[in-house]
């Protein structure tokens, strides 16, 4: 059946925290990765179900059809063989973040990761007394990637861990089955356990496979925590349902006592929604992503045409894009683009040079789009 992508839904008077953020005001909100489109009619109808039976009491920590739609999840989409008793539930992925970097090594202890990069990944370690350490990556003939001299020289002997983000925020790179291998390969000789977001598996927009780095061989397997959820995909991220697939028991022992008693519980309704988007999800899923190609290419032809100062490399994944407006010598460019309505996340918090780089969701109707675009044309013509 067909999927309505296009009617625009008006969220300003209900509680998105994207759309309240710039309440009163003439500004295009398209910063926080959240799409605006409804979520697939598979989540209203089990919602609906669910609501319907009344009784909201205290629900199954670890259900286990939900388990199993996860495991039948990842054999179909990644040819990823998990076992149920691998899943660690948490009620959001920047929780999982906290968790890993808390988890494990000591106080003092430092975290790696690559910038730019979501920014979770820079606070979490200071949360849990910690230090971030980041390596930039390298930008190759517009293509971003990982710059493994640049993390062989930012490591250090209290290097315990590495964050990785993979597909990537804000960059949108698929990294290949070449680059996976050398980050396994890093982190085995360094000998750091690696906590990979995965959130944006699903949101592939090339013909690319998506390769979790704990497929590759049982050697990384052991050391890694791999953060799912299908919130980002299915648009259901207030339902607040996330997974650790940890395979190795001993890893998973030492992730688990951290949160006990301290992070809740999955509630009924985030289970409910996201096993029903796992098992029913998928027409909706690639009527998603087709239209999602579209607003990327109807974004990429207009920066290239219309938008002089400002580059776009291309995006394999994500609904994300990340621009580059160096060469427009802003300080502040997100609050330079905010004042002429449009409101994007500033770069800076993404580990980015000042006054470099800008984020710009492109998860909505190509009519929100277009203005968005009309918008940003008008803002350089202020200039």
């Amino acid at each position: 059946m067909p999927f309505d992508f296009d009617t625009v839904i008006n969220r300003r008077d209900s509680d998105s925290r994207k759309w309240h953020k710039y309440s009163g005001r003439d500004i295009l909100p398209m910063w926080v990765a959240d799409m605006d489109f409804a979520a697939p009619p598979a989540v209203a109808a089990a919602l609906h179900r669910r609501v319907d039976h009344g009784v909201f009491g205290y629900g199954v920590t670890e259900p286990a059809s939900t388990a199993e739609a996860v495991v039948a999840y990842c054999a179909r989409h990644y040819q990823w063989k998990i076992q149920p008793e691998w899943i660690v539930w948490l009620p959001g992925l920047v929780c999982g973040l906290n968790v890993a970097a808390g988890a494990f090594g000591a106080d003092g202890d430092e975290v790696l990761t690559c910038a730019p990069v979501y920014p979770p990944f820079l606070g979490a370690p200071v949360n849990q007394r910690r230090r971030t350490v980041t390596a930039p990556l390298a930008r190759i003939n517009g293509r971003w990637e990982i710059d493994f001299a640049a993390l062989e020289h930012a490591i250090t002997p209290r290097a315990s861990q590495f964050s990785f983000c993979h597909p990537h925020n804000p960059t949108g790179r698929v990294f290949t089955h070449p680059e996976l291998e050398a980050v396994a390969d890093f982190c085995e000789r360094h000998n750091l356990i690696v906590t990979s977001d995965e959130i944006h598996c699903d949101l592939i927009l090339d013909p690319i496979a998506h390769i979790p780095l704990a497929s590759l061989s049982p050697t990384i397997a052991a050391r890694t925590i791999t953060l799912m959820a299908p919130s980002k995909t299915y648009n259901i991220p207030g339902l607040g349902c996330s997974y650790a697939i940890i395979p190795d028991a001993t890893l998973r022992a030492r992730f688990e006592p951290p949160y006990g008693g301290i992070v809740p519980d999955v509630n009924i309704l985030g289970f409910v929604a996201a096993e029903a988007v796992l098992r029913d999800g998928e027409p909706w899923r690639q009527e998603l992503l087709a239209y999602l190609r579209g607003n990327r290419d109807c974004l990429a032809d207009f920066v290239a045409r219309e938008l002089p100062g400002v580059t776009l490399p291309h995006i394999e994944a994500t609904y994300l894009a990340w621009l580059d407006v160096s060469a427009l010598g802003l300080d502040q460019p997100a609050a330079f683009f905010e004042a002429h309505g449009i409101g994007l996340s500033d770069g800076t918090a993404f580990g980015a040079p000042r006054g470099a780089f800008v984020r710009l969701n492109f998860g909505c109707p190509r009519a929100t789009l277009v203005e968005a675009c009309a918008r940003l044309k008008r803002a350089l013509a202020a200039r």
